[in-house]
């Protein structure tokens, strides 16, 4: 089990993320654009290094819904790889069985 400040602290990327989402991808068009001037992408710049460095969405981690593990997380599942053996294990995930041939 991961610790609960390292859990907490990632679901508040994730509000943050959202909250930002828009602001973020309307700047970077803008710095993509290929007809603004220079001064326009410049002003742009500041405004996108203004942001919330958390309001990137890089930060954030992919965690086990059950335990906040970070790694071994199959994205398909929202589970990390303990959790998801446990579960298919017990016949709790539909359509998963160990393999046999």
């Amino acid at each position: 089990m991961a610790k609960k400040a390292i859990i907490n602290r990632n679901l508040k990327r994730q509000k943050i993320v959202t909250k930002y989402q828009h602001t973020r991808s309307a700047l970077l068009a803008l710095l993509n654009d290929i007809s603004k001037s220079y001064e326009e992408k410049l002003e742009a710049r500041n405004k996108l290094q203004k942001l919330p460095r958390n309001s990137s969405s890089t930060r954030l981690r992919n965690r086990c819904e059950l335990t906040g593990r970070a790694r071994g997380y199959y994205r398909k599942f929202g589970l990390g790889r303990n959790k998801l053996r446990e579960l298919a294990m017990s016949g709790r995930i539909p359509g998963i069985m160990k393999a046999s041939w």
